[in-house]
């Protein structure tokens, strides 16, 4: 089992557990409340970790995770509820399955995934690992730099200055990169399939703006609208035709004649 099947069962694993402990608390058997490896474990209601304080996981089923400026966590995990990390503040995973997640100016984490839910990463925000969302917008401030891979399947995803490091992955979601902004590792827009639940009749609008740098093969598996700043270095285009873009005296971007 690789390390990545090991971290995704781990977290199912941790899940469940806090189900589990859902239903017995709803029988009336057990505490809604205990410790967890020096740790917050909840069920109902949310969990707030003060400035500067230094603990292990938090978790909790149906509530929000609120962790303070410069605190220090492990990982951070809900099922209903959102997740904001504040400024200076360290932590492992940061998971929830219905609800955002936030991360605080210079704050540091390993990984942030949700299933329904916005990301916002702020200005010089670090995440180690990958940044993924099924149905939710995404926005990484400036400054802000992700190791490994960003996806969405749903959901406009925005980069100002950021920088992403093994690819940038979505299938119906719009996407835009502002000055100063460089992804390695390419972008790809996935094909899909239209169902009652996925049925997208407007193309994605990809947006590379000046001063972005793409490295990497730019794959389009389906019909976008591509448009490409002349002052923009991208890598090989495939899957689509781009309309290129200038900068005029007010520094607008405009379709170059």
């Amino acid at each position: 089992m690789t390390l990545q099947a090991k971290s995704k069962t781990a977290r199912l694993g941790g899940i469940l557990s806090l189900v589990a402990c859902l239903v017995v608390a709803m029988a009336g058997i057990a505490p809604v409340v205990v410790a967890a490896d020096n740790g917050v474990s909840k069920v109902n209601g949310s969990v707030h970790v003060a400035a500067g304080e230094q603990t292990g996981d938090v978790e909790t089923v149906n509530g929000s995770i609120q962790i303070d400026a410069g605190a220090s966590v492990g990982n951070v995990e809900t099922v209903n509820g959102s997740v904001r990390v504040g400024d200076r503040a360290t932590a492992k995973a940061l998971n929830t399955v219905n609800g955002g997640i936030s991360l605080g100016a210079d704050s540091k984490a390993d990984s942030l995934e949700t299933v329904n839910g916005k990301l916002q990463v702020a200005e010089s925000a670090q995440i180690a690992g990958n940044v993924t969302a099924t149905n939710g917008t995404l926005s990484l401030a400036r400054g802000a730099s992700v190791g490994g891979e960003v996806s969405n399947v749903n959901g406009a995803m925005t980069l100002e200055g950021a920088h992403i490091g093994r690819g940038l992955h979505t299938s119906t979601g719009d996407i835009t990169l502002r000055a100063g902004s460089r992804i390695d590792g390419g972008i790809l827009v996935k094909k899909t399939t239209p169902s009652l639940f996925n049925w997208h009749h407007r193309n994605p609008r990809i947006v590379i703006g000046p001063d972005v740098v793409v490295t990497g093969p730019l794959k389009f598996e389906r019909e976008v609208d591509l448009y490409v700043s002349d002052r923009a270095k991208v890598g090989q285009i495939e899957g689509a035709t781009p309309v290129m873009l200038t900068t005029d005296a007010e520094g607008n971007s405009i379709p170059k004649q």
